[in-house]
């Protein structure tokens, strides 16, 4: 009977340890979720700062970005097979149109050179005398003492002479264009900006062997959006600032609008001048800035208020219960301040002025007026 107590007991023990354990593990998820339930609550409650879109006059500000190149620039390039025998100009040197860059190994061209004008003379005399050999047999002819088809042969052999002396004129000048070609010379006033090989390099043609280029102006494409190239002009001009000269101020001119847009981004190319009477450094990372017509009474938001999304330009906008949805802007014309706005929002749609950074779609907010 006692073993029977004893039995009864340790089966009541290992039941009451197993109620004990399968309640707390109840009481410990029941409390977890409660304090997710909380954390939840709390991140889907957020305080933000809440506004309206104003209307209101803007100056519209473009902001591009490129760098300053050379006006002109042009590659020099060997014109026949050679080695550089001289070089005579180093990157740096100014240089001007006609000036000898370089010389090329001339011995094979000299040689070719005095071999077409010995044939050229040699096709010359020939020519001479078969014309003075056809004026005598005319003669002849003229006279009864020789046929007509004698004439006829000096005739043959003054026309064959007349080609040959073509052929070896052509010949000639091929050669004489070659003997130039051995001679680099610089196509217009500039700096030398590249020297690619030095003396002794065997270069073929058509190598390039320098770059001279022309750096009293300097210029940058930059493209315009098709919906803001109408506030743009010819003549106009543009502040340009250069990281790699901070304290410059320099003022370029818009001097070629292209006709035709680029496809299919929609945006029109256009060339920016700038005079480098400071001596600039040409390539230099350049920020381009154009001022349009003012905008007058437009719909504008901050600039800091958008948020790009999957490359859209969004806001954040919550509806009357504070729930967040996120609508995509049509953007025009903006300044350094506000944006306008084309499509998008109403001036009745409540935005989110500050604390965008914190939100998403979905939650919903504790709303603070701005300026409050």
């Amino acid at each position: 009977m006692n073993l029977q107590n004893k039995k009864v007991k340790i089966v009541l023990g290992i039941l009451l340890a197993v109620c004990l354990i399968v309640s707390y593990r109840i009481y410990s998820n029941v409390q977890k979720d409660k304090a997710r339930a909380e954390k939840m609550s709390r991140v889907k409650t957020v305080a933000v700062t809440t506004g309206h879109a104003s209307r209101q006059t803007i100056i519209p500000t473009m902001r591009f970005s490129g760098s300053l190149d050379p006006e002109w620039q042009a590659e020099v390039a060997a014109k026949v097979d050679g080695r550089l025998e001289k070089v005579y100009v180093k990157e740096g040197d100014r240089v001007t149109k006609g000036q000898v860059l370089a010389i090329l190994e001339q011995t094979d061209t000299d040689a070719n050179l005095l071999n077409a004008r010995g044939s050229y003379l040699d096709a010359q005399a020939n020519f001479s005398k078969a014309e003075r050999d056809l004026v005598r047999y005319e003669k002849l002819f003229a006279n009864g003492a020789v046929s007509e088809q004698v004439v006829d042969n000096y005739r043959f052999a003054r026309e064959n002479a007349a080609a040959k002396l073509e052929a070896a004129r052509g010949t000639l000048q091929g050669m004489e264009s070659k003997s130039a070609g051995t001679i680099l010379i610089a196509p217009s006033d500039g700096i030398v900006a590249k020297r690619y090989y030095q003396e002794g390099y065997y270069a073929k043609a058509g190598t390039a062997i320098f770059s001279v280029a022309d750096i009293s102006m300097l210029k940058t494409v930059i493209h315009i959006p098709e919906g803001q190239v109408a506030g743009v002009a010819v003549g106009n001009e543009a502040q340009i600032k250069l990281p790699a000269y901070p304290d410059k101020k320099i003022v370029g001119k818009i001097t070629r609008i292209a006709p035709v847009a680029n496809q299919p981004s929609h945006t029109f190319a256009a060339e920016v001048s700038v005079d480098n009477s400071q001596g600039l450094l040409a390539g230099v990372y350049a920020n381009v800035y154009l001022t349009a017509q003012p905008r007058e009474n437009v719909l504008t938001v901050p600039l800091h208020t958008i948020v790009m999304r999957d490359d859209q330009q969004t806001i954040f906008v919550a509806d009357k219960d504070g729930i967040i949805q996120r609508k995509v802007l049509v953007v025009g014309f903006t300044d350094d301040k506000y944006a306008e706005i084309i499509s998008g929002i109403t001036e009745e749609d409540l935005i989110v002025v500050e604390g965008q950074n914190k939100l998403r779609e979905g939650v919903k907010i504790k709303m603070e007026k701005a300026g409050k």
